[in-house]
């Protein structure tokens, strides 16, 4: 039985750097299965990443024939899953009634519908010992007027990664929601299409290749949550014990 690790979201960002540090630090894994809409940036990554190798699914996870792709190929080899990782998502900032409903739809599809999906179709193939790492943000933590659909979405991620991770502790299977803060990665350049981007976030944008090697260090230690960076812990306490009113005032 093959064991495999998949990702999605694995053309950019942080999903990329997941498949070059995932495969340095999981050399015993068969192959990582890469996912996502852009053929020629996974065509680039097989020849990027040279310890495990990599097979590229070129899919769009807002299509249903997408997962039927997956899951036939998922009945066919049965491998062994010891990794998933669900980082495919986006965001479009702005006034809510400003945004189209294609924007509204896709944030919702890809970032809720997408990783919900995905996880149940793996899941099958995991057993004890498996990792699931699923790609929130610190804009779980408090509604943000200005991105609100987005920040809605990733409260989703949160509460369903930690209720799945309770019901999926007797398996010895371990979930991780990763919420970290402004990332600098290409997420930026569709985000803030409509508008300029909060001044204090510029300050605390991270490095994406600090921000994987804390959630797989932190996964690996079967912590709840992952969050990078003293700002976004801080961002995290505060929006638990301050009025809501007040922390959304706050943000905004």
């Amino acid at each position: 039985m093959k064991k495999i690790a998949i990702v999605t979201g694995a053309s950019s960002g942080m999903g990329k750097e997941l498949i070059v540090q995932i495969s340095r630090k999981y050399p015993s894994l068969e192959e990582i299965w890469v996912i996502a809409r852009r053929k020629e940036r996974l065509q680039k990554l097989t020849k990027q990443v040279q310890n495990v190798p990599i097979r590229f699914f070129a899919l769009d996870l807002k299509e249903k024939k997408s997962y039927e792709i997956l899951k036939t190929t998922l009945e066919k080899e049965k491998p062994r899953v010891g990794i998933l990782v669900n980082s495919a998502g986006f965001g479009i900032s702005g006034c809510f009634e400003k945004l189209s409903e294609e924007e509204i739809d896709g944030m919702v599809e890809l970032n809720c519908n997408a990783l919900t999906k995905m996880t149940h179709i793996v899941l099958p193939y995991m057993g004890r010992g498996a990792q699931i790492y699923q790609f929130a943000s610190s804009a779980a933590f408090c509604p943000q007027p200005g991105f609100s659909v987005y920040a809605a979405t990733k409260a989703y991620v949160l509460s369903f990664t930690l209720a799945l991770r309770q019901e999926l502790s007797g398996k010895g299977i371990k979930v991780t929601a990763v919420c970290p803060g402004p990332v600098k990665t290409e997420f930026f350049d569709t985000a803030y299409k409509h508008e300029e981007m909060k001044f204090y976030k510029k300050f605390v944008m991270a490095d994406p290749k600090k921000v994987v090697c804390k959630a797989l260090k932190d996964g690996k230690s079967k912590k709840a949550v992952s969050v990078y960076g003293i700002a976004m812990k801080l961002v995290r306490i505060f929006s638990r014990i301050c009025p809501e009113e007040l922390m959304i005032k706050f943000i905004h």
